[in-house]
């Protein structure tokens, strides 16, 4: 049954949260947006819409299928040891996770990664549809990542639907422009990366760019070294985007799937970056 409305029981989800998120921030926002809403939110769910269609078109099987097949033919660390099937789900989820953790930082700190990574954070504003904001090329890479992931370790088709519903719900959830009380904050980012934890990774100072790479389970950058609490600026003052990027009007749809691959962009973070470090 599940086999064969996990795209059903996908878009439930993803509308669902979509919609209770967009409700949420028009009712207690946490900032004030800086550029005209429906400029950008063109920009993102161009990419939203597009992006599904291309994985469909290149790719035969997604990390669900690949996981049900994984599981008929006995492919994978799961699928050969024998372990009961809540801590395999658990597992499985953890480590689809923690591979998310490590390819985000990869795309940060790889040259050719960042070209495409940087579209997402090009983005002046952060909202619930910044979450959904990736250059094409970018979903490819992490659906080729993914789909390495899903045949090594061969976690239950169970085990994907769960981890692809919380990572669609969470990345619209911590990218959300949601006013959430501190108290609050400070106790749910115990469990799940928030809005306030992740918005500082959207900070246009390198240093604090470079943190809090998590989506679904905030441990990872306490373990590892990447968290960072607050905005040296605070939320309020804070500046979201990239430093080199500055002017709304140039971010067309065009430009936005051009940007990767124009020489000025390298040129210009590379200059971002050394400036920053002077300072």
């Amino acid at each position: 049954m599940v086999d064969t409305n996990e795209p059903v029981f996908r878009a439930l989800f993803f509308i669902t949260i979509f919609a209770v998120l967009t409700a949420a921030e028009f009712l207690s926002p946490r900032r004030s947006l800086t550029v005209k809403k429906s400029h950008r939110w063109a920009m993102n769910l161009f990419l939203t819409g597009i992006n599904p269609l291309i994985l469909r078109t290149f790719f035969p099987l997604l990390p669900f299928a690949l996981s049900v097949i994984c599981s008929q033919k006995h492919w994978g660390l799961f699928n050969v040891i024998s372990i009961p099937i809540v801590p395999e789900i658990i597992v499985s989820i953890v480590i689809l996770d923690l591979i998310l953790y490590l390819q985000h930082v990869a795309f940060h700190h790889i040259p050719i990664l960042w070209r495409f990574h940087m579209v997402h954070h090009v983005d002046m504003d952060i909202d619930v549809t910044t979450g959904l904001r990736f250059h094409p090329i970018e979903a490819v890479l992490s659906m080729i990542i993914k789909l390495g992931v899903v045949t090594v370790i061969g976690p239950p088709p169970l085990a994907v639907l769960i981890f692809e519903i919380l990572l669609n719900g969470t990345s619209m959830f911590n990218h959300s422009n949601l006013k959430i009380p501190a108290t609050a904050d400070r106790i749910l980012r115990l469990i799940i990366v928030t809005p306030d934890m992740h918005r500082v990774h959207h900070s246009v100072i390198i240093k604090e760019m470079d943190s809090n790479f998590g989506f679904n389970i905030p441990w990872w950058d306490r373990l590892l070294g990447t968290y960072k609490a607050q905005p040296v600026h605070g939320h309020d003052g804070m500046k979201i985007g990239l430093g080199q990027f500055r002017d709304p009007g140039i971010t067309t749809m065009l430009w936005i799937l051009k940007l990767p691959f124009t020489r000025d962009a390298r040129r210009r973070i590379v200059f971002a970056h050394r400036q920053e470090k002077k300072t």
